[in-house]
């Protein structure tokens, strides 16, 4: 018997559309859903692969207590009601002996049903939700484009690039990390050929395509858009009506961009002055235009006001919510965002009196704390409280849908501190990862396509039914499903944030509004609205003006510049020239690729072969003066973590820079021994810090941009 079944992927965060086909309650074929705004049709390798991972041998089939030493690898298979109510005894100990705050979860990046463990501190009247990588993925770009235009504008969901007439890619490969959405940027160069600017250190396939390619040093991404904005202002190219009705604090920009004339900005970028200038020119004077930014302008220190930096390039050339621009949001009246199940927004969020006592409030308080915007504790902070109790310690902590000791900088120091520290670690997850070796308590989590739950991207005005295809795998439970019953059992829980008796109560919550139920959702498969643009017509932009702000006066009473500014990385030619005869090369890592999320897919057969060992890629000729042939195993190592190296594969490419090398990031070997399973290896984040210095905003840290060397392993 056959069954087709039109539900939404999430293999990663694009949330596609895709039709399952089951054959006698198996699924045999997953392809992507023509109708759906995401993607259209197309799908990507993950989303074709994620059947592998439902049905992998080695996935965690029942919860576990540890029984041995902490990553020993002793196990024992207990109930579910046995895990919960130890773990809720564990969590009242915890409680009674350092306090609420003491309890914390950490998670990964969104939307996946594991930011729900957001909520779960929350309701134990803790307010420490801990990201592993919002601090150099997502948050400076919220906070910057917060304070300028009242909402974040450039990354994937904002450009509309169907029907923009240029396109700047700027940080981003969304080719691989947004492939639904980069396909629209291909199709839009191949069918109407429009503009296309590329800045990346690398020569991506989009790079390859474009009409200007700025092969940026890392790290310098803000002086290249201030020296763009000094240009498009110098030579009058702004859309003077714009700026005079909506932006505020032009003759300040004004002065502040004169110190990043083209020519300057060529000496500090690496990019010849003449390119720099046409790019500016190219944008300015292809209207309607799209900026599409993405996570290499938030892995600096300097991150924040390099976002703010960037999304007024959209501002001054009145590309702001025109068809094809970058939009504000386009939402559905009356329905409750998912976000909100990050416990961020009005809804679910706990009280200032909690709120005050997350930790980095007192130095970040745009990311933690009462003021923060997206609040959350960066991950490197979170390390510092369980490592050194400062400024408390955490002593529970509860892991979902994050690989830390991967995922987390200098991630050795992560792993001890974890492993001696920690009274308690749960995690939640499909496989048994370096992490969850650590764990007094693993427990399996039900895949997207065991799931059901509401699935929106905001700014394109549409929600979508993820169906569920089959039924839970084994004992695996949805993530909100398992927080919920363990709160049940917490008498002193406050129920405020997790307010549901199910999951599937929370997917009626979240409609409520709109008149439908979840059953009514899932008949029609996806509601949307059509985009309204110039909203600010009659809305004003969501800053204390109403008007684009590129003087903040708001971030300002924070300590901050009300101005875009220029920082070098704390290791660079520039700022420490001295290190460059130990470390002689430019390291940028991060860069995404397209069978892999982040750490995840390392054990999925189909994916590994596409990409089976971590790469370094490396120039020609500086391969060549280091003795290293193509495909040689190669040491590499950092002044951010002195004395770790670890080992990587050589890619020989002319599309980095001789002095330049790009490090693959996220590896583990699930097909190695536990508990580590080789994560210090050949995984980058050992030597890369997540220690001071860090970003003033949002205590980002140089993941581009520091120095390194490389040479032969022997």
């Amino acid at each position: 018997m056959e069954e087709v079944v039109r539900t939404v992927c999430q293999a990663c965060h694009c949330e596609c559309g895709v039709v399952v086909t089951v054959e006698d309650g198996r699924i045999t074929r997953i392809a992507g859903d023509p109708e759906h705004p995401m993607n259209r049709g197309f799908i990507c390798v993950k989303g074709k692969a994620a059947a592998e991972l439902a049905y992998h041998p080695d996935r965690l089939k029942y919860p576990l207590k540890r029984v041995g030493a902490r990553g020993e690898g002793k196990w024992e298979r207990i109930s579910w009601d046995e895990a919960l109510d130890a773990i809720a005894a564990k969590l009242t100990q915890v409680k009674d002996q350092y306090g609420t705050e003491s309890i914390a979860a950490i998670h990964g990046t969104g939307p996946r049903r594991s930011l729900t463990i957001s909520l779960l501190p929350y309701a134990l009247h803790s307010p420490n939700r801990i990201s592993v990588d919002l601090h150099i993925c997502f948050a400076a770009t919220i906070i910057g484009e917060h304070f300028t235009v009242g909402h974040p504008v450039t990354m994937e969901t904002g450009p509309d690039y169907d029907n923009a007439e240029c396109i700047l890619v700027w940080g981003g490969n969304p080719t691989n990390s947004h492939p639904g959405r980069g396909q629209r940027i291909l199709k839009a160069k191949r069918q109407r050929d429009v503009k296309l600017i590329v800045v990346d250190p690398r020569k991506t396939k989009l790079a390859s395509m474009a009409d200007l390619w700025l092969q940026i040093r890392p790290g310098t991404d803000d002086a290249l858009a201030l020296g763009m904005l000094n240009t498009i202002i110098e030579r009058n190219l702004f859309d003077k009506d714009f700026v005079s009705k909506w932006c505020l604090g032009f003759d300040q920009l004004k002065e502040a961009v004169k110190a990043f004339p083209p020519d300057k900005v060529s000496e500090i970028t690496w990019i010849p002055e003449d390119t720099i200038i046409q790019a500016a020119e190219m944008y300015a004077g292809t209207k309607p235009a799209v900026v599409h930014s993405r996570v290499a302008l938030n892995q600096n220190l300097n991150s924040t006001q390099t976002s703010r930096a960037v999304v007024m390039l959209a501002a001054l050339t009145g590309n702001l919510d025109i068809k094809g621009g970058n939009l504000l949001p386009n939402n559905i009246e009356g329905y409750i965002p998912s976000i909100a199940l990050a416990g961020v927004g009005p809804w679910l969020a706990p009280d200032n009196e909690v709120k005050a006592k997350q930790i980095g409030s007192d130095k970040y308080p745009l990311v933690a704390g009462v003021d923060a915007i997206f609040p959350f504790v960066p991950s490197p902070l979170a390390v510092d409280a369980i490592d050194e109790g400062k400024p408390y310690p955490l002593k529970a902590l509860f892991c979902a849908g994050s690989n830390p000791v991967v995922n987390a900088q200098n991630c050795k120091r992560v792993w001890k501190a974890i492993k001696d520290r920690l009274d308690l670690f749960v995690v939640i997850d499909f496989v048994m990862t370096p992490s969850a070796e650590l764990a007094d308590f693993v427990l399996p989590a039900a895949t997207w396509l065991e799931r059901e739950e509401c699935c929106d991207l905001e700014y394109m005005g549409y929600v979508a039914a993820r169906k569920k295809v089959i039924e839970p795998l084994h004992e695996s439970r949805d993530e909100l499903d398992i927080l919920i019953d363990l709160v049940k059992r917490i008498p002193w829980a406050n129920r405020k944030s997790l307010p549901w008796d199910s999951a599937a109560e929370c997917n009626e919550w979240m409609l409520a509004g709109t008149g439908m139920s979840f059953d009514d959702l899932k008949k029609r498969s996806i509601i949307r609205v059509d985009p309204v643009y110039r909203k600010y017509e009659t809305e004003g932009f969501h800053t204390p003006s109403g008007k684009v702000e590129l003087y903040s006066s708001d971030i300002a009473r924070f300590g901050y510049s009300p101005v875009p500014d220029f920082k070098e990385p704390p290791e660079s030619p520039a700022s420490t020239p001295e290190l460059m005869e130990d470390y002689p090369l430019v390291l940028t890592t991060g860069a995404r690729e397209i069978s892999f999320f982040c750490s995840e897919g390392r054990q999925i057969p189909s994916l590994r072969k596409l990409n089976p060992d971590p790469l370094l890629e490396i120039h020609p000729e500086t391969a060549e003066k280091l003795g290293i042939s193509a495909g040689d195993w190669i040491y590499i190592e950092s002044p951010r973590v002195r004395g770790e190296r670890v080992k990587l594969r050589s890619r020989l490419t002319e599309t980095v820079d001789p002095r330049v090398v790009n490090a693959s990031y996220g590896w583990w070997f699930p097909e190695k021994p536990g508990p580590e399973h080789g994560c210090f290896d050949s995984n980058i984040n050992v030597i890369l810090s997540g220690d001071e210095p860090r970003g003033e905003t949002c205590a980002s840290v140089a993941t581009r941009g520091t120095l390194c060397k490389v040479y032969k392993t022997v």
